[in-house]
């Protein structure tokens, strides 16, 4: 099949290139992330799950048509977030090996799915409360508490890996910490194919979980260098050369003016407050910028050996930014 890497921006399972499927989650906000699929003679592998279990096994009832006869027995993590990684349970039941980086392998504890649920019952106040709720209450997190939770991953490594799918190549590049703390690249050289994960949100805000910025903005120039003909986004549409070039100036711009503005003394709700956006003001969830100045301030404040508070509840100083904006 040829390779299909403008695939619409539609909701399934799209072949990208020879054995590659992208799935897409339109549109792409808070837990719409996409997942891949490779393809072998005999067996494939998986990139990335959903954010909760019902989700995953839609996917997973999408693929059967692909998989029967070559059933996942490999699931690789791009990272520690829920979205992509919350799924792994079904495919651990059936069998599969979770590979992951060793850093997303010990973050991935950190924010179960039973914290998630507890922030739906929270009484965080208004409008934290609305936000909170439009973000994660298409979810559902109690189905995975109570199936056990996600499953510790089988295979970590550092720096990279190669496996190998019936034959053909795959080349797992650690590129974290970046927008967390052991963010990884899925290479599939013979399909000039990437699955960048949360690297690249393409019509939405990247937010910076970890840092620092200089990491993710090499990250996507080693996306660059791979020159892949499909780069599989974590949110978003499927892009090219030049969505990546966004989120890097994008990035870039976050730094130099959080930069300036600490340098000329401002805080960073100072920062934030007076930032113009411009045209990142038209991406979804451009309220991230709270989270992104906040972690620009943080690294910042660690060079200087002091440290940064940000807020108590980065989701209601979001919300505030958001719907204070009208």
């Amino acid at each position: 099949m040829a390779v299909n890497s403008h695939a619409p921006y539609e909701h399934g399972l799209h072949e990208v290139a020879d054995g590659v499927f992208a799935y897409l989650q339109p549109d792409g906000g808070w837990g719409w992330s996409n997942a891949g699929l490779l393809a072998g003679d005999w067996s494939s592998l998986l990139v990335d799950t959903l954010f909760d279990l019902r989700l995953t096994r839609r996917m997973l009832e999408e693929m059967d048509a692909v998989t029967a006869g070559r059933p996942i027995d490999v699931v690789v993590n791009t990272h520690a977030n829920g979205d992509h990684c919350y799924g792994n349970g079904l495919l651990v039941e059936a069998g599969a090996q979770v590979v992951t980086t060793e850093a997303a392998a010990a973050e991935m504890g950190a924010v179960p799915p039973s914290a998630l649920e507890a922030l739906l019952h929270a009484d965080l106040g208004e409008p934290a409360n609305r936000y909170v709720h439009e973000a994660f209450a298409p979810f559902d997190f109690a189905e995975i508490t109570e199936a056990g939770g996600v499953p510790e991953p089988d295979r970590t490594f550092s720096g990279e890996l190669q496996l190998d799918v019936c034959g053909r190549t795959v080349e797992l590049l650690e590129v974290g910490p970046a927008h967390t703390a052991g963010d990884l690249l899925v290479h599939l050289p013979d399909a000039s194919t990437v699955f960048c994960g949360d690297i690249l949100f393409i019509g939405g805000t990247p937010i910076i979980w970890d840092g620092p910025v200089a990491n993710w903005i090499g990250a996507c120039d080693a996306i660059l260098g791979l020159d892949c003909e499909v780069i599989v986004p974590g949110h978003g549409p499927l892009t090219d050369d030049a969505g990546v070039l966004a989120v890097r100036d994008y990035l870039a711009f976050v730094e130099d003016e959080c930069r300036a503005r600490h340098a000329a003394g401002q805080t960073a709700e100072e920062a934030i407050a007076e930032i113009d956006l411009g045209p990142y003001r038209e991406w979804g969830e451009w309220e991230r910028i709270v989270a992104n100045v906040h972690a620009v301030y943080r690294e910042l404040a660690q060079a200087e050996d002091r440290v940064h508070e940000p807020p108590r509840n980065i989701f209601g100083a979001m919300a505030e930014l958001k719907y204070g904006a009208g």
